[in-house]
């Protein structure tokens, strides 16, 4: 029964070490309960990658890092659609979905992923990612606990977030996640310097740092510190 599963999972959450902070704890869970190698979740406003709450380890931290630079993967994908995406071998000759995600992933030894969004009726708040160092499919139960836990996952972000100061991010939110706020300075700085939407500067930032091979951080960096200006060409 779902009440069952939910109730097992709020058990295994209060059970965990109070000292810790609650995101982090929630990404571990997920990752326990599942069973799979690692967790992370991503918080995404108004179309717009913020960045990552949390993670498990560093390959789920390469994970979200790679989603926020080049602007796809499974929690993207998975915000865009509102649906769980599912990749049981990302490294198979049949898996052809994130050309720029899917190397950099299968060396660090990702080799199945899969995004469940994070949300609240019909409010997105990001996804969660999950990961497993062996290709294969979720079996029923995983899958069973996954969307559980990405609903638990969104109603501790709104309980966090609850007490906020009007358009500010809750102090153990921000405490906790690496939300590259560098990114979003610049982007609005090229959005000013080329006329166009925030959106798109973003993606003008993520163009240029993969055309370059340096990291989006690094080049936000730059733009800030105004040593990289965006022009019309």
């Amino acid at each position: 029964m779902p009440e069952e599963r939910l109730l097992r999972i709020l058990r295994r959450l209060a059970s965990t070490d109070p000292s810790t902070s609650e995101p982090t704890r929630l990404c571990q869970v997920c990752a326990e309960v599942t069973g799979l190698s690692g967790a992370g979740i991503m918080l995404i406003a108004d179309n717009l990658n913020r960045g990552s709450l949390c993670t498990t380890n560093p390959v789920s931290a390469l994970i979200e890092d790679l989603q926020y630079t080049l602007g796809e993967g499974p929690c993207v994908d998975a915000f865009r659609a509102g649906e769980p995406v599912l990749e049981p071998d990302l490294g198979g000759v049949l898996s052809r979905r994130w050309l720029a995600f899917t190397p950099p992933a299968v060396e660090a030894g990702v080799r199945a992923v899969f995004g469940f969004p994070v949300q609240v009726g019909t409010a997105r708040l990001g996804a969660l990612n999950l990961y497993r160092d062996e290709p294969g499919p979720l079996t029923p139960d995983q899958l069973a606990d996954a969307l559980v836990l990405a609903g638990v996952a969104a109603r501790a972000v709104l309980a966090i977030q609850a007490d906020a100061p009007a358009g500010e991010l809750a102090a153990e939110l921000e405490a906790t996640g690496d939300f590259r706020l560098v990114v979003h300075q610049a982007s609005g700085m090229v959005s000013v310097q080329l006329d166009i939407s925030i959106a798109e500067a973003l993606v003008r930032l993520r163009a240029y740092a993969f055309a370059n091979g340096r990291p989006l951080t690094d080049v936000a960096r730059d733009v800030v510190n105004r040593t990289l200006r965006f022009g019309p060409a």
